[in-house]
């Protein structure tokens, strides 16, 4: 090991990102949002790519930012969105037109997101990104083993929380809930699961095949 610090900095700035993100990422910096990375960003249309996604669900629209990255996956793609905030979701409608999206890849809820995934369909989404209402994280998370297909993945923005969940002296609430969090996935019998450090922790889980 030289220095995971700069292995982190070097992975963050090696994705460039697209002037159309850039733009959503400044607006959601004037309204206090803390969108994903650039690094969780690609990953995610990563995922989506090589999963050739058609259905996805995001908790937190924020300014368009994951939702953005998320569409870039492929050109079919339907993102069903979810934020409490309409004026963020008013933002993210201003990236997605710039950024030429198709209306009927786009269906933005304004809601609680449980309460919104409770509604969902079960089995009919290829990705759920969890980035929003933190104080019923491990809910939504009971929510998306029912919500994704076989072979389906649940990713978690945000999992190690400022670094603060590998250090058992933090115990803030934030860094219980995703501590909680990890052990909870790790318990969960139809997901098989791995952490990455990119970002602020993104956590993957796929579902497995019966």
């Amino acid at each position: 090991m030289v220095d995971k610090i700069t292995s982190w900095k070097f992975t963050e700035e090696f994705v460039e990102e697209p002037q159309v993100i850039a733009r959503a990422r400044a607006r959601a910096d004037e309204l206090g949002i803390e969108s994903v990375t650039a690094s969780v960003g690609a990953q995610l249309s990563l995922l989506v790519s090589a999963m050739n996604a058609k259905a996805v669900v995001e908790v937190g629209t924020g300014a368009g930012v994951s939702g953005l990255w998320l569409l870039s996956g492929n050109d079919q793609v339907v993102l069903a969105s979810i934020e409490t905030e309409a004026e963020y979701q008013n933002q993210a409608k201003i990236a997605f037109s710039q950024a030429g999206i198709a209306s009927s890849r786009l269906r933005l809820i304004n809601g609680k997101s449980l309460e919104v995934l409770t509604n969902l369909a079960d089995e009919a989404y290829d990705l759920v990104l969890l980035d929003g209402d933190r104080e019923t994280l491990l809910q939504q998370v009971d929510q998306c083993v029912r919500l994704l297909k076989p072979g389906g993945v649940l990713a978690i923005a945000h999992a190690l929380w400022r670094d603060r969940v590998p250090d058992l002296v933090f115990r803030d609430e934030n860094t219980l809930i995703y501590r909680t969090l990890l052990d909870k996935i790790k318990n969960i019998d139809q997901f098989i699961s791995t952490v990455s450090p990119i970002g602020d922790g993104l956590l993957l889980a796929s579902k497995k095949h019966r």
